[in-house]
């Protein structure tokens, strides 16, 4: 087994790289309140990109303030970083399949609709060493709603759409990828995504 049908591969962190924390976080904390958690995970995804925080453009106040005028919920930045981060749990085995490809000559990227806390959560569990480049919507002003953001990964990685895969957890990510040419996998679990990459870029599960 061997080879792979791409240059590089461009990896989402939360619900990919990481177990996903922000929403986590966000339907937890309406279970633990008796409220709906899809209502809270919708509120709480408006108030990030109403705030311009996820685009750079607004910080941690700025949501807090966008969140208590949605949910009436009042937090400290404390808080929400406490109950958030420790939800963001990297998996093993996707830093070992970056590796391999790495090893294997596929470059690697990290491509995400991320804060600043991507770089904070990096600094306590050192992920994006596993990754030759990271690209942070909070540091580009651009996000994968937009087409721009995918093109610009690809040109600063030297690759077109057609040798490159890209894996996110969200279906509409999924489906503008594939829209540029990118083979594109919708990640849903473990299993599916190995028998996925088995596909399209056996070099990412061999053993060193």
């Amino acid at each position: 087994m061997g080879g792979c049908a791409a240059n590089a591969v461009f990896f989402d962190f939360g619900g990919v790289v990481a177990e996903e924390g922000f929403m986590t976080w966000l339907a937890d904390m309406a279970e633990a309140r008796g409220l709906a958690p899809g209502a809270m995970v919708q509120a709480g995804m408006s108030a990030m990109w109403a705030s311009g925080f996820v685009l750079g453009k607004g910080g941690e106040a700025d949501f807090l303030r966008e969140f208590l005028a949605a949910t009436g919920i009042s937090l400290t930045v404390g808080e929400v970083r406490h109950e958030v981060f420790r939800r963001f749990v990297v998996r093993p085995f996707m830093l070992a399949c970056a590796d391999r490809l790495r090893a294997a000559g596929v470059a690697t990227a990290i491509l995400s609709d991320q804060t600043f806390w991507l770089d904070e959560l990096d600094r306590e569990q050192s992920f994006f060493r596993h990754f030759d480049m990271v690209f942070n919507s909070y540091h580009h002003g651009i996000s994968k709603q937009d087409a721009a953001f995918f093109e610009l990964a690809m040109d600063r990685m030297g690759v077109s759409p057609e040798r490159s895969i890209f894996i996110d957890d969200n279906p509409h990510n999924v489906a503008l990828a594939a829209s540029l040419g990118m083979a594109a996998i919708h990640y849903a679990g473990r299993d599916d995504f190995l028998a996925d990459m088995a596909r399209l870029c056996p070099a990412a599960l061999e053993a060193n």
